[in-house]
């Protein structure tokens, strides 16, 4: 019975020190691998700083059995929701990025965990004194994290643009069509699924003046977006340039400009939206379709609220 309370005891403590452990790692990588010019962020940020957590979480907790095995995981998951509640809380990230993230945040801790249980077995277990090897692994893994921001940090701060583009037929004139997009007083229509789930949702946009010059603002469920029209002609084309973005998170992400155009199609009018976004979001082959697929689904929404007006 004795044996058992040590060994839950110990169990208990090893969680608890793992948690916080894995928790300071995540938390501190991630502001200390952050790029403050851009908010890029690219495999330090969503391998190496997974990788170190995981890495010190199994140094902190390895032992032999399976139950102990079992702690190192849970240590590993409860440190990852509270990391990303903490950052969550403080805006730094929005909750569909979090969620995008996921699957390269499990990889490296993962790996980590597993080599941080091998660095443990057959490396600290061989010293008389184990603590100062434990130690210099603390010391080192900051390091570490600093040399890979290093290395990635000229990746990161390359701006790279996307132009996305989106259409709808609607049962109108070009003329009726541009009354109707000039200033949005609401959106009703069904949202997609991204909206669910963290996607910025739009609920109205006003117009101070017409014009070239003239000052728009779109507001979202979480901030806002300022803009200045510099093409005005009605009512073929309304371009705009975006001169400030008040959003939570997604530093790395930047707008700027957007444009609708209107072409008659027979009795039919096909508006156009077009956003042109910045990213400095790495690797380019797994964002890319999320951030394209997140601005469809915002013009989707907004055209679709078009159709729905133009329709009573």
């Amino acid at each position: 019975m004795g044996r058992n309370v040590q060994i839950n005891r110990q169990t208990f403590f090893g969680f608890l020190t793992g948690v916080i452990t894995g928790t300071a790692v995540g938390l501190g990588g991630f502001f200390l691998a952050q790029s403050r010019n851009t908010g890029g962020m690219g495999s330090v940020m969503f391998l190496l700083i997974p990788f170190c957590s995981g890495f010190t979480i199994s140094l902190v907790t390895s032992r032999r059995g399976a139950k102990i095995a079992a702690t190192v995981w849970f240590a590993a998951f409860t440190s990852v929701l509270i990391s990303i509640g903490a950052l969550l809380a403080l805006k730094e990230e929005g909750l569909l990025c979090v969620i995008l993230a996921l699957p390269w945040l499990a990889a490296g801790l993962a790996v980590g965990g597993f080599c941080g249980h091998l660095f443990q077995k057959y490396i600290v277990r061989r010293f008389s004194r184990p603590g100062p090897a434990t130690m210099a692994m603390f010391g080192f893994l900051p390091l570490l994290i600093l040399a890979g921001k290093s290395v990635e940090q000229p990746t990161l701060l390359k701006t790279r643009r996307e132009v996305v583009s989106d259409s709808i037929l609607l049962a109108a004139s070009p003329d009726r069509v541009w009354a109707n997009i000039q200033s949005i007083d609401s959106l009703h229509v069904s949202k997609p699924f991204l909206m669910h789930i963290g996607l910025p949702i739009p609920e109205r946009c006003t117009l101070e003046r017409t014009g070239v010059g003239a000052k728009r603002i779109c507001y979202f469920d979480k901030g806002s977006i300022e803009e200045t029209v510099i093409d005005w002609d009605p009512p073929h084309k309304m371009r705009f340039t975006i001169d400030r973005t008040n959003m939570p998170g997604r530093h790395w992400l930047g707008f700027e400009d957007a444009e609708y155009t209107l072409e008659p199609e027979g009795n039919l009018t096909k508006l156009t939206r077009t956003t042109t976004i910045t990213s400095h979001l790495y690797p380019v082959w797994y964002w890319r379709y999320f951030e394209r697929l997140g601005v469809t689904s915002e013009h989707q929404y907004i055209l679709q609220n078009a159709a729905a007006r133009l329709s009573r």
